[in-house]
């Protein structure tokens, strides 16, 4: 693998929020000495973590703006987020959320998996 690729949703100078499909480039480092060498990239520095769960039904929908600047890797269900630009996406199993949209008009939120869904939080340093 060459490369490492995500999802960030973001708000723009006018608060409306947007999605975003990145990439990282990876590139051969000593990681873990005397195995091989590993593809890696530095990313974003972290203040903390947080487990996250909301259950099927969760009261997500109203628009609400990212309290703090994360990432989000879905560790068990699904859900989806609409950005205030009415573009909605999925949030399978391993997937990987940039959450920027601290402020302005926010997004919504939905459990689509019967069973709720779980996060592994990485809350993030300020930019």
């Amino acid at each position: 693998m060459n490369s490492a690729s995500y999802t960030r949703l973001y708000s723009d100078e006018h608060g409306e929020s947007h999605f975003e499909e990145l990439s990282v480039e990876l590139i051969p480092t000593e990681f873990a000495p005397p195995a091989a060498p590993l593809n890696t990239a530095p990313f974003l520095g972290a203040t903390g973590t947080v487990w996250v769960g909301a259950p099927f039904g969760w009261g997500g929908d109203t628009p609400h703006p990212a309290p703090v600047r994360q990432i989000f890797i879905t560790t068990q269900g699904e859900y989806e987020i609409t950005a205030s630009d009415d573009e909605t996406r999925k949030f399978p199993l391993g997937s990987v959320l940039l959450l920027e949209d601290t402020s302005g008009k926010g997004h919504s939120t939905r459990m689509i998996d019967k069973n709720g869904a779980v996060v592994f939080g990485v809350v993030l340093t300020d930019q």
